[in-house]
């Protein structure tokens, strides 16, 4: 078993080469998705959330309250760190159960948007990271996403730097131009992380 991490700044392009390399065969362990998953309700996780944030937090409908949640800790690093020491274990939990049940031979890609700010480079085997310069990120999110363009300056900041995520990378995959110079490269990469999975084995 091949364990990658796949990270990338906001608007790089992650989750495109995430689809695609999924495309390929790869088993994508999404932590974004499990992120929600484990602050559904009923679940522990949401729990752990109201007793630390309270009930307002909640929904009407129970479930969880993201934007209030947001509110609450962006901008104050206490209220954040508690947040994380909550939601983090159990999704660190639940992308090591589906690594495990992953197979012997299996490529497990890792998508993380904040492995380089999270320091968790050193848990995979290799990192890909998907880059495009801070002008091409900022152009897709206003652009493509319609986000407002302070708050895509806002969103990009608190970010890792371009340099950051650059040094913890093995593979660099460049998302600078248009879909059809992606795909070639994703290709070369997925055929690269075979090779290394073979050797494992």
């Amino acid at each position: 078993m091949l364990s990658v991490g796949l990270t990338g700044g906001i608007g790089a392009g992650k989750s495109e080469v995430s689809r695609l390399l999924g495309e390929y065969g790869a088993v994508i362990v999404d932590a974004d998705r499990i992120a929600r998953e484990v602050v559904e309700p009923g679940t522990e996780g949401l729990a752990a959330v109201v007793a630390e944030f309270g009930e307002e937090v909640l929904a009407p409908d129970g479930t969880l309250d993201r934007p209030r949640l947001g509110s609450i800790v962006f901008g104050d690093p206490e209220r954040l760190k508690a947040l994380n020491a909550i939601v983090h274990p159990l999704v660190g939990a639940r992308s090591a159960e589906l690594q495990r049940a992953a197979g012997e031979d299996a490529v497990v890609v890792h998508d993380v948007p904040l492995l380089t700010e999270n320091g968790l480079a050193p848990l995979y085997d290799l990192v890909v990271v998907v880059d495009a310069s801070p002008a091409t990120q900022l152009d897709r999110l206003v652009r493509l996403r319609g986000m407002d363009e302070e708050d895509a300056r806002g969103r990009m900041a608190a970010q890792a730097t371009r340099e950051q995520r650059l040094a913890v990378a093995d593979i660099v995959i460049d998302n600078d131009g248009p879909l059809e110079k992606l795909e070639p490269q994703v290709a070369e990469v997925w055929r690269r992380l075979g090779e290394r999975a073979g050797e494992r084995t």
